[in-house]
């Protein structure tokens, strides 16, 4: 069986019919693919060698108030959510669970696993990290749940302003990637490896989810 990159999010047999219908299947589907975002994310902060942009701006945080991570995490994406009301954007299951989830498995990788010495080791667990956070993401994105308020924001901001999707993704990752670098938060080379494949990691992970769910 031959694996591509797939250019879309495959039509799953858990894939829901609206934002809230939810099965015992999709329910275990959503919060392994969420679990395994926050682990991936997780494993970038423990590297020690630079996060991804969001982990950046709540590490920045939690490094100045002494708050942890995790809860740093679920804040920020709490917030994000609020300003999904003025642009009339509607939340599902997903959305919700995203908040919870993600924050406390990324709180919990990094309670759990210490920081190795060597940079090789280093470099690995920020690949093994961007891997997994592209796995995690092509099962909860399949689940059709709704989608995490960062990319409930993306995408509401495309339909209001216009503007090409991925420069609006561009454009926020970068403002919080600055905020996050201003206040102390780690920007380095996982950062990079993060940004320039985890696009990539996504849509390896949802080639092999559509080849192994293909009728």
């Amino acid at each position: 069986m031959r694996f591509r990159l797939s250019r879309t999010i495959p039509h799953t047999p858990w894939r829901a019919e609206n934002t809230w219908s939810l099965s015992p299947q999709r329910f275990t589907i959503l919060i392994i693919g969420l679990a395994l975002f926050g682990i991936g994310d997780g494993l970038l902060v423990v590297a020690h060698i630079g996060n991804a942009p969001w982990s950046v701006l709540a590490q920045g945080l939690s490094l100045r108030t002494n708050v942890a991570l995790g809860w740093w995490t679920f804040f920020i994406s709490t917030i994000v959510l609020l300003i999904w009301i003025p642009l009339r954007e509607k939340p599902g299951f997903g959305t919700v669970a995203n908040i919870v989830v993600i924050a406390t498995f990324i709180q919990l990788t990094v309670n759990l696993l210490p920081t190795p010495s060597a940079i090789w080791s280093q470099l690995a667990l920020s690949i093994i990290g961007v891997i997994t956070v592209g796995a995690g993401s092509a099962l909860y994105l399949t689940c059709g749940l709704g989608p995490g308020p960062r990319d409930g924001l993306m995408t509401a901001l495309h339909y209001r302003t216009g503007l090409p999707v991925g420069r609006v993704r561009l454009f926020i990752e970068l403002v919080v990637l600055s905020l996050g670098w201003a206040l102390g938060g780690r920007v380095g080379i996982g950062t990079l490896l993060f940004a320039l494949f985890i696009g990539i990691s996504i849509a390896f992970w949802l080639g092999i989810v559509g080849r192994l769910t293909a009728r």
